[in-house]
């Protein structure tokens, strides 16, 4: 059955990116990390780890100041992709001040997205509202100057010491088969969508659940010309297109139709 998506919703954005962390969203939250304070002082982090299982996240705050938490996580390896793209992931995100500790955290890790709820207390200066975070350039990732006439280029993924940092991925196997893979952060697997044409492979992707402590969903839009993943003088159409999605990845397998014997 064809889904339906209301591509009116997605903003036209001519010759700019809407986020430099991914060239394919459209729509929605920017960077690699948010932080913010909530209406308790708790924080609330947001950090995009495509590719990490929902239960292959480990966390642990700092023992000796609990002024930060260190988060990592690695990548499941899949058949069709090289070995060296697999990612590992390891960052550090919390307060950047002297006046708080950490005393809980809540995380939850879902479509390759952990979010925390960081519970602080004030240690000191009681009377100063604290609005100080780690890493301390959380929320200009992703952004840029709407008004500069530069060219604005991707970023790679910072909290990657591991394998690519692109946000997508491609190989041609020995078998002829084109495999891509695209990050689509925060988006379930029911939510993504491969719509091939005689042209291209498009590829579409929508959190349909937003996060409560999250200002909106985020919308992924993008395509991969038939001359990246065709074989040799076969329509695009003619080819076996198959995907699958988990962890916040979209991954397509292109084959080329079976050989006919007869000939």
């Amino acid at each position: 059955m064809a889904a339906y998506i209301d591509m009116s919703r997605i903003p036209y954005i001519p010759g700019r990116l809407h986020a430099t962390n991914n060239p394919y969203q459209r729509y929605g939250p920017k960077g690699f990390m948010e932080i913010k304070v909530l209406n308790n002082d708790n924080l609330y982090v947001r950090v995009d780890l495509p590719g990490v299982p929902d239960d292959a996240i480990r966390y642990r705050v700092d023992a000796v100041r609990q002024k930060v938490v260190f988060f990592s996580g690695e990548e499941t390896h899949r058949d069709g992709y090289k070995a060296e793209d697999v990612r590992e992931y390891s960052g550090t995100a919390g307060l950047g001040c002297d006046c708080c500790e950490i005393t809980g955290v809540d995380a939850k890790m879902k479509d390759g997205v952990l979010r925390m709820i960081l519970a602080r207390v004030k240690v000191k200066d009681h009377d100063n509202k604290c609005t100080h975070f780690l890493p301390p350039n959380t929320g200009k990732s992703g952004r840029y100057d709407v008004n500069s006439f530069n060219w604005v280029e991707v970023e790679g993924h910072p909290f990657v010491v591991k394998g690519r940092k692109d946000t997508l991925a491609s190989q041609r196997t020995s078998d002829g088969c084109f495999h891509f893979s695209v990050d689509m952060p925060g988006v379930c697997g029911d939510d993504m969508f491969v719509l091939p044409n005689e042209n291209e492979i498009k590829f579409y992707g929508e959190n349909k659940e937003v996060h409560e402590h999250d200002e909106s969903c985020r919308i992924f839009l993008g395509a991969v010309s038939n001359r990246q993943c065709c074989s040799y003088g076969i329509p695009l159409l003619n080819h076996n297109i198959s995907w699958d999605a988990e962890f916040g990845v979209l991954k397509v397998r292109v084959s080329p139709p079976p050989r006919n014997n007869n000939e």
